[in-house]
């Protein structure tokens, strides 16, 4: 099995109830036991997203668990033996976090056993063509992805563009070339309107609407 979870989706209340399960009555709401992720990813693979979300006061049990292979459900006095893969990711710069003090040293050096950088899309527009072509597909009929070319021009403006949303820009970009392209193709034009619109969003609210303020609130807003 591939198990992955946003570990900054969960309240912290409920984080070790997630990964380790719980026993029936273990708190409010706890009408029946469950197992966790940790016991669901057994024989497989556990995929913990934005790792650096997680609270500091889950971060030791979660070592214990990587460590030693074992987990105790919330309300449950006896441990169990899991199996498992664990993935991490993060946005997070995590050596910054480790000198705040925000995230544990033991359990950081413990995920970054083999320690994957990937590079911002930017640096590898290479990948554009193939990535517009599995969100434009993902997309479906109801977008008219399946009417739908793209010049080469197009993808020479995608690539020339410097995605500072990354690979989730890139994805948003592709529904809206399907949802406003007025033919059977998208152009280096329409490519052309949506990096335009942003860029006049991006100084829009870079500027904070500065043409409409007077010299002295200018001023303020320098100083």
């Amino acid at each position: 099995p591939f198990v992955p979870i946003n570990c900054g989706a969960i309240p912290e209340s409920l984080v070790e109830s997630e990964l380790f399960g719980h026993e029936r009555g273990a708190f409010t709401g706890a009408n029946k036991a469950s197992i966790g992720l940790f016991e669901a990813a057994h024989g497989g693979t556990l995929f913990l997203d934005e790792v650096g979300e997680l609270p500091l006061s889950v971060q030791p049990v979660l070592l214990r668990a990587i460590q030693f292979g074992e987990i105790r459900p919330v309300g449950s006095n006896v441990t169990r033996e899991v199996d498992c893969r664990v993935l991490a990711a993060t946005h997070r710069d995590l050596e910054a976090e480790l000198a705040r003090g925000t995230f544990r040293e033991d359990l950081y050096y413990r995920l970054a056993t083999l320690f994957v950088q990937v590079p911002a899309l930017r640096e590898r527009t290479g990948d554009i063509p193939a990535l517009l072509a599995a969100f434009l597909e993902r997309s479906g009929p109801v977008n008219r992805s399946a009417l739908l070319q793209v010049d080469p021009a197009a993808i020479e403006a995608l690539q020339a563009h410097d995605w500072p949303g990354n690979v989730r820009e890139l994805e948003n970009a592709a529904v809206r070339l399907i949802t406003f392209s007025n033919g059977r193709s998208i152009t280096a034009s329409d490519v052309a309107q949506f990096v335009t619109h942003r860029r006049r969003k991006e100084s829009e609210s870079a500027s904070g609407g500065l043409p409409t303020l007077d010299l002295e609130a200018l001023e303020r807003r320098a100083i």
